[in-house]
């Protein structure tokens, strides 16, 4: 169970990503928070996001080396935790007018094997988390 923790640490660690791509890297956030193309309620929503994934990142890390002993009902708990933010990320596609990215950045955007980065990011991560999952449930 020890190397599903890490797995599942280490995307707990991405859900900070958020943040940093969105606020704080020159390229993510001229898309996103300090673009003056996006309304007020859009960043609000970018804002709701990075928090949620601080909120998310932070409880899973609590829950992985916070509680003693880690039973498998709580690895699972912070799998699902860290989870959630990048399989929500996957499912917003499935809501009308969404993109991975806005048409005037699209263009500029590398495309590892055709995928927003974003979007490869999130089905890494999810893969992981199944992963974890799966030696959990394997190794107990």
């Amino acid at each position: 169970m020890e190397t599903a923790k890490w797995l599942v640490a280490f995307v707990a660690v991405f859900n900070y990503g958020g943040l940093v791509a969105d606020a704080l890297v020159p390229a993510g956030a001229k898309q996103h928070l300090f673009n003056p193309r996006w309304p007020p309620h859009a960043k609000f929503h970018n804002g709701q996001t990075m928090s949620m994934g601080i909120i998310s990142g932070s409880l899973s890390l609590f829950i992985l080396f916070g509680v003693h002993p880690l039973s498998l009902p709580l690895l699972l708990l912070a799998a699902a935790v860290a989870g959630n933010y990048f399989a929500a990320m996957v499912l917003a596609q499935l809501f009308p007018g969404t993109l991975w990215s806005d048409p005037e950045f699209s263009d500029p955007v590398p495309r590892p094997l055709g995928l927003f980065p974003q979007q490869l990011i999130s089905y890494v991560l999810c893969g992981l988390i199944a992963i974890a999952v799966g030696l959990a449930l394997y190794t107990s």
